[in-house]
């Protein structure tokens, strides 16, 4: 998904461009659309309302690099300005999954009814599980850049970078949400955990080659 990052930016630019006759801040459009993506998330899980969700955030992840635009047409990006950006994304990441597991745990009634069937529910625990888990891979893969950094490596390789996560969790919930069929969420959220675990595999074995190289 990052190769298309630098097209996106020139659709958005006339936005970025208005945003700083206004006197919008990057800092501003970095919390504004953190804080909404935030909230949409949440009320997703809590209505139960799937499809228009991932619809809605979409559209702000869609607009994520728009703080990016703004700062760089307002004489560049601070270091504060990214590390706001980059803390308030593991926010957002940990607020969309949270929606999920508040969906499954509150809405088990739009795909089991106990009076059919003598089975057990087995999909709420399932994603629940599946998704608590993804956030842990989401949040150290996240970590493992961070720190490979401030011992002088470099760790920003991995199969799944976070626009494939979320692409990844927004086609799984637009999906559900149309179809009514849990199964696609489920089937999300595992390959979500599934990449999430080998991306931070790769950067560890990253960091350690490096490491080697340099003798340490």
């Amino acid at each position: 998904m990052e190769r298309f990052r630098s097209g996106w930016k020139r659709i958005i630019a006339p936005i970025a461009r208005l945003c700083v006759r206004l006197g919008v801040s990057a800092n501003a459009v970095t919390v504004i659309g953190s804080v909404l993506s935030i909230l949409v998330a949440l009320l997703t899980g809590v209505t139960g309302w799937l499809f228009w969700g991932a619809f809605m955030l979409t559209i702000l992840v869609l607009f994520d690099s728009l703080d990016g635009s703004v700062a760089a047409l307002s004489g560049g990006g601070t270091r504060f300005g990214a590390f706001l950006d980059s803390t308030l994304d593991r926010i957002a990441d940990w607020a969309t999954l949270a929606g999920i597991i508040l969906y499954v745990n509150l809405h088990s009634d739009l795909w089991y009814d106990p009076t059919e069937t003598s089975f057990p529910d087995y999909m709420t625990p399932y994603i629940t599980g599946v998704a608590l888990y993804a956030i842990m891979t989401s949040f150290v893969t996240s970590y493992t850049r961070a720190r490979a950094e401030s011992v002088g490596c470099e760790a920003k390789n991995g199969v799944a970078t976070r626009a494939d996560r979320l692409t990844i969790i927004l086609i799984g919930m637009a999906l559900t949400g149309l179809t009514g069929q849990i199964v696609i969420l489920a089937v999300a959220m595992t390959l979500l955990a599934v990449l999430g675990t080998i991306t931070v595999c790769q950067r560890i074995l990253e960091v350690r080659r490096q490491m080697s190289r340099a003798g340490e």
